[in-house]
This record gives C-alpha cells, structure tokens and sequence, in this order.
C-alpha cells in the first residue's frame, strides 16, 4: 500500500458530473491515504481559477484559460505544436497550484485523456506516471489523432493500467508494463433494507426486463432489442435513461411491450433495478464494448437479479459464472427462456453467489491493484540502476 504520496490526476469526466467516474471514485479512494489533486478537463471548467478543497487530502483543480481549438487540422506537427502549447497553458496552473499545496515527488494519473494530457509528463515530470485505460476512444471526434496518440502517451507513461484485461492487452506493444487492476463499483445504496415502490413500473405487465444507463446506438443494440420484444410479446422490456436520436428514431417506440421511462436521478436506479424481474445489458459488439466493463452489470448482480448479456470479453472473462450471456438473436431468445425459467423456481444460493461476486469489486481492491503495479515497476527500475 501505497501511503503519504501525493498525486495528480487529470482526465476526460469532470468532477461534477452526474454519472459514474472511475477517475472520481479512484481519486476518493487514493485520497484515503495519500493527497490527491483532481485537475478537471478544461472544457468543463468554472469561469473563475479555483481550487476546491473536496476532503482534507483531496482538492479539485479549475482552470479556465482559453485553449486552440485544434482537432479539425490533419495530425501531424502543427497538431503537436498547438496542443503542446495548450499544455503548456494548463500546466502552468498546476505548477502554482503544486507549490500552494506543496506536492512533491508526484504520481501523475492520466484517465484515457490522450489528447489533453499527452505532454504533461514532459512538462511537470512526475515522480511516476500511469496511462489508466477504461474505454476504447472510438468516434469521428476521437478517430482523426487517437491512434497515434494513445499509443505515444501509453510508451511515454511508466506503466498502462486497465480496468479490463482486453482494453490492457491491446497496448502491450506500446508499454511492456501493462497491468489489469479490476474494476470498482460503489454500491453503498444497493444495500438498503426496503426498497420503494414505483408507480410508473407498477403499472407495467411482469415479467419486466429492464436496463438502466445511457441510451447510446453505438453501445447498444436497437434491433436486438426489438427482435426479443416482439418475439417475447408477453414480457415488458424496460429501458430506463437518456435517449440519443437513434433511439428516439427507432421502431422500439412503436413496440407495445417496449416502454421508455427516461432519466432518473441516480440515487432512484437502485429502486428502479430492484423493481425489475431479469437485467440485461444488450451491447452491441464493436471496438468500444468488446473490453469495455459494464458496471451496471455489478449494481443489477448486487441484488441477486437474473442478469441476460452480451458475451462481450469482459462478460465471459468475469461474469460467466452468474449471467446469461448471449451471442446473437437465436442465443439471446434461449438465454432468456432460460431466465424467465429460473423466476418460477428461485435458486437462493445462485442468487447469494451474484450478490458476492458483485460486492468483491470493490474501489479498495482495484486501488490495490494499481499500488501494487507502481511498486512493481519502481522495484524494476530500482534493479536495472
């Protein structure tokens, strides 16, 4: 265990944000025993400089300098030259602010940021660096430089880490010192004695299959889910969040058994989990998911719920053991007469083995793992001095 260390940690999710963050939740785990300053990406900024105190050993840094807009020209030196430069801007209030708070011998965290944090290491010189890999940055905005850039900071960084043994896997030709360090997962208001009732998923016909998260037609596979409902006309098919325009377009809103319940707050999705009879996850399969962790996969297994997947590398890999994972259409309909099988006659004991895989992923675990890579690689380098 890694203890009395100061660390930096920058990436793409701001700390205010509504959703989940691993960057968050690693932050407030490292901070448990070391002190910890949380730089928020620039876009997502306060309109003044400041410096929040979030605990005693865990600040979050504003910067609102104004910054090139630079994605649009074609990679290469120019590209480099600008984002150095924006950089360059940036580091300069995290120099003042390291000197406030007096840190020293830094670990420098970088969570997938690859274009905003890609100088950074030349520029404050850690003490060590890690590339934290969580998510294959896969879109028109991200394709133009990503590849070249994830590679180059992933060789830069002392080590890379991941929370999926697939994400790590694919930079093994950029860094030898790649480590999968597990996935967190806070589920302190899983844990609840009574759960309420919701009227709006009281009125619908059971048994209800339902999903909650972001509604996104890259990750999710809209046809899929259609060809389940109106293969399944007697099961309700709950989809709880945000929609993009895909799925506001799509044919599950002209499907009867298909219901949309849109955004809840995120203190209300242990409710909304609990009130369904079967979770699934209908990824689609592409670079984004295929290494991707489901976290809501944990917070559906945490309440013992039949849980119908994608058998996506993570899903075989973790959750084979406590999930029905599906490969296509035909796959997908016997994996849920399977789970629609197992509501009428209960198993107690599969249902308590789901509730402890879920609760053994925890941030202290996963944060354990990353100390352990560090000393391994800082004992490496020691040796070959």
């Amino acid at each position: 265990m890694i203890q009395g260390r100061d660390f930096i940690i920058t990436g793409l999710q701001s700390w205010d944000m509504k959703i989940g963050s691993n960057a968050k939740d690693i932050a407030k785990e490292i901070s448990k025993s070391n002190r910890v300053l949380y730089v928020n990406p620039h876009w997502e900024t306060a309109v003044e400089h400041g410096l929040r105190q979030i605990s005693e050993s865990l600040w979050v840094l504003d910067i609102p300098t104004k910054y090139y807009h630079i994605n649009f020209l074609p990679d290469g030196k120019l590209y480099d030259f600008l984002n150095r430069m924006n950089e360059k801007k940036r580091c300069k209030h995290i120099f003042k602010v390291i000197e406030e708070l007096n840190f020293s011998d830094y670990f420098l965290f970088i969570d997938n940021d690859i274009i905003n944090s890609y100088f950074i290491k030349e520029l404050i010189k850690p003490y060590f660096s890690i590339y934290y890999r969580r998510d294959f940055m896969d879109s028109p905005y991200w394709n133009r430089h990503a590849g070249r850039l994830e590679k180059g900071i992933a060789a830069k960084c002392d080590c890379v880490m991941s929370n999926s043994s697939e994400l790590g896997n694919q930079m093994k030709d950029s860094n030898p010192n790649v480590f999968y360090v597990g996935q967190g997962v806070d589920l302190s208001g899983y844990k609840k004695e009574k759960f309420a009732t919701l009227d709006n998923v009281e009125k619908i016909k059971r048994p209800i299959v339902g999903y909650v998260g972001n509604l996104v037609s890259h990750r999710l596979d809209i046809g899929l889910i259609a060809d389940l409902a109106r293969a399944n006309k007697n099961v309700s098919f709950v989809l709880v969040g945000p929609e993009d325009d895909q799925f506001k377009d799509s044919e599950l809103h002209k499907l009867e058994n298909v219901y949309f319940l849109g955004s809840v707050d995120m203190n209300e999705v242990p409710d909304y989990i609990n009130s369904f009879d079967i979770c699934y996850n209908p990824q689609l399969l592409n670079k984004t998911t295929i290494g991707n962790y489901p976290r809501k996969v944990d917070e559906y297994l945490s309440l013992g719920k039949p849980v119908l997947a994608t058998a996506t590398a993570t899903m075989r890999n973790i959750f084979a053991d406590c999930a029905y994972l599906a490969d296509g259409i035909v796959e997908y309909k016997e994996k849920l007469w399977q789970a629609l099988h197992e509501l009428r006659f209960r198993d107690p004991k599969l249902e308590e083995r789901r509730k402890e895989l879920a609760f053994s992923h925890t941030w202290t675990d996963s944060v354990g793992k990353i100390y352990e890579g560090i000393e391994t690689v800082i004992s490496k380098r020691e040796a070959a001095k």
